[in-house]
């Protein structure tokens, strides 16, 4: 949905995401639509044309707010038609600013929402019927999906790509867009450390590269400290500065994305999955597989089976591919 003086970076967003032609025939259908269509004046200062009203909610899958501007009202009207799509089962979805929207429509009270680390605090005044989280990059209910600001949108839409499509096309989709193919939902808003622009020369981000090469392997926190060469209440503070999460968090999030990967674009045993991703034992790998996914590897091989091969997609062996 686009509104006056929309932002065209957030309009665009899905787009990127949801348009990215690696889909095939099980792809999205996208339509913009707006309160009141016609010329709308976006943030760029450059107009664009939008045909569709809000009847374009009634038979949509997934409705998404990119974003709001703080000074606006909700309308009526769309508040309304989020309620009455809500109501038929429609996922909904808040990027950014977006959570304003369904904070105002009432679909989320007395659960999460996600919005920028810059609106949290006025959202929450205004409507004490959500708890608002600024500290995650995405949070995800099920029913409604709302997002921190930006780049977190992309990680967001791409989290819907991996739950719809399976994680070997959501990883062909993130390459296409050159970004990181999985940023977890629960990752910290505020990074401290910047990137570097050289992973050569940062320890952790040499010693990622090196654990993401070897997910198969076993080996503990000091371990990887030590072949980062630091201590190891050292690695793991700098470790969190640089990525808003424990060192073990993302090594969990790096072997549950590769095992998905290996269930959907091979014929391995549940047994060897196991094993290539670094759980040591199936009984390991389903345990941890349910709470993260609430399914099966199984259940998850033959939801998305054949993907990888359908997309021709080379199973990635480090971030860097």
């Amino acid at each position: 949905m686009a509104f006056d003086g929309i932002s065209m970076f957030h309009l665009s967003v899905p787009r990127l995401v949801f348009g990215a032609d690696h889909f095939g025939t099980a792809g999205y259908e996208l339509t913009v639509c707006a309160v009141e269509p016609g010329s709308l004046a976006t943030s760029a200062g450059v107009p664009i044309s939008v045909t569709e009203d809000l009847g374009a909610f009634e038979s949509a899958d997934t409705v998404v707010i990119p974003s709001w501007a703080d000074r606006l009202e909700v309308p009526d009207e769309l508040l309304d038609a989020l309620r009455a799509a809500h109501r038929r089962g429609a996922r909904i979805v808040g990027l950014c600013y977006g959570a304003h929207v369904i904070a105002a429509a009432g679909v989320a009270d007395g659960r999460e929402v996600t919005t920028h680390w810059d609106a949290a605090e006025r959202l929450s005044r205004r409507y004490p019927a959500v708890q608002v989280r600024s500290d995650v990059l995405w949070t995800d209910l099920g029913d409604v999906i709302t997002s921190a600001g930006t780049v977190a949108s992309l990680d967001c839409c791409l989290h819907l790509v991996r739950h719809d499509h399976g994680a070997t096309i959501a990883a062909t989709v993130a390459r296409h867009l050159v970004m990181a193919p999985h940023r977890d939902g629960s990752q910290a808003q505020f990074i401290a450390a910047p990137v570097s622009d050289n992973g050569s020369d940062d320890p952790i981000d040499a010693a990622m590269i090196w654990a993401d090469l070897h997910l198969a392997e076993t080996f503990d926190l000091d371990d990887w400290a030590t072949h980062a060469r630091v201590s190891r209440r050292t690695f793991t503070r700098r470790f969190r500065a640089r990525t808003g999460e424990s060192p073990g968090g993302w090594l969990l999030a790096r072997r549950l994305d590769r095992a998905r990967i290996l269930l959907e674009g091979t014929d391995l045993s549940i047994d060897d999955v196991a094993t290539s991703a670094g759980f040591g034992s199936a009984v390991a790998l389903r345990s941890h597989f349910r709470i993260a996914f609430g399914t099966t590897p199984t259940r998850h091989r033959q939801q998305f089976a054949g993907v990888g091969a359908a997309v021709g997609t080379t199973l990635p062996s480090s971030p860097r591919d």
